[in-house]
């Protein structure tokens, strides 16, 4: 319930804010800058996250079952190529923006 209401504040504030005209908070480059910080250490937190997550998992496969490295090694190389490109698009759009 917390969760949901903590949601539901969160939406009325972010629309307030982001309000044309009715800003709540004026946002400079200087005021911007901790918030892409703050971006792109949640997107490099989640990546690696997941990356060694994903490795972990295939290599402990590999490990029980020897035979089937050929077939884990390359999606596991593709899965964690993708993750990779999830956080230099973060990187790319916070120097984008």
């Amino acid at each position: 319930m917390k969760k949901l209401l903590v949601a539901v504040i969160a939406l009325f504030a972010a629309s307030a804010v982001m309000a044309e005209g009715t800003s709540l908070v004026q946002f400079n480059e200087f005021s911007k800058a901790p918030f892409y910080f703050l971006a792109m250490a949640i997107a490099a937190f989640g990546g690696t996250r997941a990356q060694s997550n994903a490795a972990s998992v295939a290599l402990e496969g590999m490990a029980r079952n020897p035979a089937a490295a050929d077939k884990l090694f390359v999606p596991m190389i593709l899965g964690l190529a993708l993750m990779e490109s999830l956080v230099i698009f973060t990187l790319i759009t916070i120097f984008l923006v």
